[in-house]
């Protein structure tokens, strides 16, 4: 056997896990609702269907090498010059181009234990070393993060809201944070579900671009402009940072379909407005009736809930299958035993919180 590089030694493959059909298929149901993946359950704009019908004749041709009329758009949504952008195969490529290009082997990357984990793996690939700093109920450690900040430093990332807890950085906290790192370090703010946010202490870091050089911002049409499946991210920074990404990117990254589809959600802002609000609504609903069930899901302003459980309880993953709602079951450092549920639409949370408040009444979460 050809032996792999050494970094991949002892990494473990991400998991999708069963497959819905699967699923239906054991527990003979004709639908699972999931809400394990933070996708958005009320689909994407129909806007985007009809482009896409309008355009299947250019398959055979390849797609733009650098989505110049996507970014176009975003320059004027965002407010921002356009040799501030780079798209990506979902904002996942973006953090993968971000290690590929800044990380020698040796090199050190700052993050929470509990956050998204491509800053990790990627880090860990290009032979990094990924620095973790423990949560605080949930929350990033700001002063943690500093701490670990020294001479081999070259990333640090903060995902704003975090996943999967689902909880913010305040805005003078955060604008502090960033103010006092070295500038020769690059500080990564992964916003994926900034446009979920409803609180007043959010910073949006797009505002604050021009004053940090070493500020990169990450956003996705994966969430709630609800383009999962299709693989479309972008990033903001200093041009030069861009520059640096362009060279270490594949030529042809972003699909045709992707690039119209993306252009075409940014554009119907009613939908994006009417799926935050929604959203607001089931997502205060839903804490609400979880703590009146005596649980104790962290304060989220994302797409879902993240929520603590007293056992592994397989019986409570099992029930909610067979009421077809597919959860995300995981551990968190400190918390062996926890959930992180995706909100749905109304009818299924309510599905959901019946399942859950008959567990709860049994004493099992």
């Amino acid at each position: 056997m050809i032996k792999p590089r050494i970094q991949l030694e002892g990494m473990i493959p991400f998991h999708p896990g069963e497959s819905t059909e699967d699923l239906k298929i054991r527990y003979q149901l004709s639908s699972i609702d999931k809400m394990s993946d933070n996708e958005n359950p009320y689909g994407t704009s129909p806007n985007v269907k009809e482009a896409i019908k309008k355009n299947l004749d250019n398959l055979n041709f390849y797609p733009s090498g650098n989505c110049s009329k996507l970014v176009n758009l975003l320059a004027e949504y965002h407010q921002q010059p356009i040799d501030r952008f780079i798209i990506g195969n979902g904002s996942d490529e973006l953090i993968h181009l971000l290690a590929r290009a800044y990380i020698n082997p040796g090199d050190e990357a700052v993050m929470a234990d509990a956050t998204f984990p491509r800053y990790q793996t990627n880090v860990l690939i290009e032979g990094g070393r990924a620095v973790t700093v423990p949560l605080k109920e949930g929350f990033h450690d700001l002063d943690g993060l500093v701490k670990e900040i020294n001479e081999q430093t070259k990333l640090v990332f903060i995902c704003n809201p975090n996943n999967p807890t689902g909880t913010i950085v305040g805005r003078q906290n955060l604008l502090s944070f960033i103010q006092t790192v070295p500038p020769d370090v690059l500080i990564v703010v992964d916003e994926a579900y900034a446009e979920y946010v409803t609180s007043i202490d959010y910073l949006e870091t797009t505002s604050v671009l021009d004053q940090y050089p070493n500020l990169v911002v990450l956003r996705t049409f994966s969430k709630i402009y609800g383009l999962a499946g299709l693989r479309v991210g972008y990033g903001m920074m200093h041009p030069d940072i861009a520059k640096e990404l362009t060279k270490a990117k594949d030529v042809f990254n972003v699909n045709y379909l992707g690039e119209l589809a993306a252009m075409t959600a940014l554009e119907d802002q009613d939908f994006i407005k009417q799926s935050s609000f929604t959203n607001a609504e089931q997502r205060e609903y839903l804490y609400n009736q979880l703590q009146r069930a005596g649980l104790s899901p962290f304060p989220s302003e994302t797409n879902f809930l993240f929520i603590p459980l007293k056992d592994p309880s397989s019986e409570l993953y099992e029930a909610l299958l067979k009421n077809g709602l597919l959860v995300k079951m995981m551990s968190l450092p400190g918390i062996p035993y926890g959930m992180r549920v995706t909100l749905g639409t109304k009818e299924v949370n309510q599905r959901f919180l019946q399942v859950m408040n008959f567990f709860s009444k049994e004493s099992v979460v």
